[in-house]
C-alpha cells in the first residue's frame, strides 16, 4: 500500500538522522521524483514557514534547490530536488583507502566552500556541514539537506537547538551560537575526513601526512575556539590552494533594472536590513510625486514580483505608514485590518509579521522601508520601530550622498 505525504507518494528512505529522515518520493500528478524531507525538529510552524521560504528563494548550481513546503499528518515537510550520484561519504567507502587522494579531496572541499560562500551572502548557515551531505552530481558537488539550516547575524546568534553531528559540528554549536565560521569548521573537518578517512577528534594534535600549508589550513579551521577559526569559508578554500570561483548564485537583492536611486546602493541598504533585523526579506518604495503612489524599487527575499508594482494611496500598512509618516509594527499580518492581504497574495508573498517605517526629510514622507518576517518565528513589536526608524534615517543620508542634487531621485 503507498504511503503518501499531501501531494507525494513516499518510494524509498534514502537516508536518516536526528533532525529527521529523508525520502525518495514522486509528486502524485507529474510522478516527478525528489528528495522529501520529514522534519522532526520541534519548532512552530510560523518559523518553519519563513525559513522554508526562504531555503526556496537560494538558487545556486551547487545548493540544492528546495521546491515547497507542507505540513502533513502533524509533521512538517522539505520537497528538495533529487540529485543523483553518490556522497562523499559513501565515494570514501567505495574508494576510500583509508582516504581519497589529497588533490581530489581538496577539489571537492572547493566546490564546498564555493556552495557556503553563496548562501553566507544570502545570511543563511547550513549547520549540518559533512561527507553526508555533500552529493557528487553530474557538474561537481551539490550540497543538500538544508532542513536544520539557521540564519544567522553578524557576529553569530544564539540557536535554538543543538543542530549537527558529532566529529564535524563547532564546539560552540554546544552553546547555542551560529555563523558562518560553524560551517567553516564543518568543511575542514570533511576534508580531513575524506583524505583521513575517518573525522578528526576534537582538539587533535596529530595531523595529517599532507604538505605544511595544507596541514596548517586544516588546523586553523578546525580551530576550537571561533575567534582564532579561519573566518570564512573563502578564506579557508585560499588556505587549502584554490579560491572560490566568483559567485554563480542569484543573489536575493533585486532592484529596478532603472530605479531612481542607484541600485548597488537599494540593495546593499536592504541586505544590511535584513541582517539587522532578523529579517527574511526587506523591500523599499518611494512615493511618486506625481500620483501619490508607492512605486516598489528593491526587494531582498523572495518577493521579487513586488519590483514595479504600485500601491494606491492610504493601501495596505505602507500606504498607512506613508500616508501618517509614522512607523507601524505588525506582530501578525494576517490579523491586523490595515494589511492589504489580497494585493501582497499578488506578489505570492505574504508575511507573518511586518515592520514598516516611513523614509523621511523633514517633515516629508519619501518613501517607505518594510521589514517582513522575523526568522525566529517571533512576531515585530513597538520596541523595534525606533531602531527601524533609526536605521531609515541613515539609509536615506546614505542615499542622498550618492545621488546629491538630483531630484527626481529623492523628490
Amino acid at each position: 500500500m503507498a504511503v503518501r505525504a499531501g501531494d507525494y507518494e513516499i518510494l524509498e528512505p534514502i537516508a536518516t538522522g536526528a533532525m529527521g529522515a529523508v525520502y525518495r518520493a514522486a509528486r502524485l500528478d507529474t510522478r516527478e521524483e525528489v528528495a522529501l524531507k520529514r522534519l522532526l525538529e520541534e519548532r512552530n510552524v510560523r518559523r518553519f514557514e519563513i525559513e522554508a521560504r526562504l531555503l526556496s528563494s537560494l538558487e545556486h548550481p551547487r545548493v540544492v534547490g528546495v521546491k515547497e513546503h507542507f505540513e502533513h499528518g502533524g509533521d512538517l515537510w522539505l520537497v528538495m530536488e533529487l540529485v543523483d550520484g553518490p556522497s562523499l561519504y559513501d565515494l570514501l567507502g567505495e574508494r576510500g583507502d583509508p582516504g581519497l587522494p589529497v588533490d581530489e579531496a581538496v577539489e571537492y572541499a572547493r566546490q564546498m566552500c564555493e556552495a557556503l560562500a553563496y548562501v553566507h551572502a544570502q545570511y543563511v548557515v547550513h549547520r549540518d556541514v559533512k561527507p553526508d551531505n555533500a552529493i557528487l552530481g553530474s557538474d561537481g558537488v551539490v550540497l543538500v539537506d538544508f532542513g536544520v539550516a539557521r540564519e544567522y547575524e553578524q557576529g553569530g546568534t544564539e540557536g535554538t537547538a543543538v543542530i549537527g553531528t558529532p566529529g564535524f559540528m563547532a564546539p560552540e554549536v554546544l552553546g547555542g551560537v551560529v555563523s558562518p565560521r560553524v560551517d567553516v569548521f564543518g568543511v575542514a573537518a570533511t576534508l580531513w575526513t575524506l583524505i583521513a578517512g575517518e573525522p578528526p577528534r576534537y582538539g587533535e594534535d596529530a595531523m595529517l601526512p599532507v604538505e605544511p600549508y595544507l596541514a596548517a589550513a586544516l588546523r586553523a579551521g578546525l580551530e576550537l575556539d571561533p575567534n582564532r577559526r579561519t573566518g570564512s569559508v573563502e578564506a579557508f578554500a585560499t588556505a587549502i590552494g584554490t579560491r572560490v570561483t566568483p559567485a554563480r548564485g542569484v543573489s536575493l537583492a533585486n532592484s529596478l533594472d532603472e530605479p531612481g536611486v542607484p541600485r548597488t546602493l537599494l540593495e546593499a541598504i536592504l541586505r544590511a536590513a535584513v541582517g539587522v533585523f532578523e529579517a527574511a526579506a526587506a523591500s523599499l518604495a518611494l512615493l511618486d510625486g506625481a500620483t501619490g503612489e508607492l512605486v516598489y524599487e528593491a526587494s531582498w527575499g523572495a518577493a521579487g514580483e513586488i519590483l514595479g508594482m504600485r500601491l494606491p494611496p492610504g493601501m495596505g500598512v505602507a500606504g498607512v505608514v506613508a500616508a501618517t509618516g509614522e512607523g507601524v509594527a505588525v506582530p501578525d499580518c494576517r490579523s491586523d485590518e490595515r494589511f492589504a492581504t489580497d494585493w501582497s497574495a499578488r506578489t505570492g508573498y505574504v508575511p507573518s509579521t511586518m515592520l514598516t517605517v516611513p523614509l523621511r526629510r523633514g517633515q516629508r514622507t519619501l518613501g517607505v522601508l518594510q521589514v517582513l518576517d522575523r526568522r525566529d518565528g517571533r512576531g515585530y513589536g513597538p520596541g523595534d520601530v525606533e531602531r527601524a526608524a533609526a536605521f531609515a534615517d541613515l539609509a536615506l543620508m546614505g542615499v542622498e550622498v550618492e545621488v546629491t542634487g538630483r531630484e527626481t531621485v529623492v523628490p
